[in-house]
């Protein structure tokens, strides 16, 4: 497999890192989304990324004059979703955005309960010290911890941020708990269950992004084909320190989106 994607049916493709950054797209990302149409290959848009509701994602991508329906937008707060309802959570105490808010109260879970069963934690791009601290005593009161994904930073033009990973270690360091659960990538079921849906053959499937550890894993866990995109987290120097036969190896590595289907 090389980046012309010969007998891929359909693409899942990251967004932060890899079809844009910040609030600009990736030089040739457009260009690249109207091959995958030209070429009659499916594309759906697959992000960690909590912080926002599935409204708030198509918003920005229609903003960044991107085609997208809420059917093509697959997140981590939905694979969270799935984990609560799955295991009859409806009482949380939540360190989220008000668009995971929404979410999650959208399908009858209680966001901000007295009694949770259980601490749930997103991206928080509106963190208090309020949040964190009633997190942490519910945490000390022997409360749970689930978090919506494992990434340690979420990329932006001018270096890494503060994501879900590096809130799991504030926690960790004052609390001692570790998450009961992570959901999003690199679980396998954040593709999978969309493949299955659609009726496709996993090997005929791409998974294009930006990180290592989650994009890339979950594709071998998956059984997909991992394509590394350079224009975010990764580096070719973070490739080649990989051990041999390391789930988080790529198949194809290019330096954005603009070098596929070509």
């Amino acid at each position: 497999m090389d980046a012309s994607l010969d007998n891929i049916d359909a693409v899942f493709l990251d967004l932060d890192g890899t079809i844009y950054l910040g609030g600009d797209l990736i030089q040739g990302a457009e260009a690249f989304l109207e091959r995958c149409k030209t070429n009659g290959v499916q594309r759906y848009f697959l992000s960690n990324n909590s912080s926002k509701s599935v409204t708030q994602y198509l918003s920005k991508l229609h903003g960044l004059g991107l085609e997208a329906t809420e059917e093509d937008v697959l997140l981590s707060t939905h694979d969270l979703l799935a984990w609560l309802q799955k295991n009859s959570i409806t009482k949380t105490w939540l360190v989220g955005t008000e668009g995971m808010r929404s979410m999650l109260e959208a399908v009858g879970v209680e966001t901000q309960s007295s009694d949770p069963q259980y601490v749930v934690l997103g991206y928080d791009t509106e963190l208090t010290y309020d949040k964190i601290a009633q997190a942490s005593r519910f945490m000390h009161a022997g409360v749970p911890l689930v978090a919506s994904h494992p990434d340690m930073v979420c990329p932006s033009p001018d270096g890494g941020l503060p994501d879900v990973g590096a809130y799991l270690a504030m926690f960790k360091a004052t609390t001692g708990v570790d998450p009961e659960h992570i959901t999003g990538k690199p679980n396998a079921g954040m593709i999978l269950h969309k493949i299955e849906a659609l009726g496709l053959e996993p090997s005929r499937c791409a998974m294009v992004g930006d990180r290592l550890y989650t994009d890339m894993a979950m594709a071998t866990r998956a059984g997909v084909v991992g394509v590394l995109v350079l224009s975010g987290e990764a580096t070719m120097a973070d490739v080649e320190a990989l051990p041999q036969g390391a789930e988080q190896r790529p198949t194809v590595i290019v330096n954005s989106v603009d070098d596929l289907l070509r």
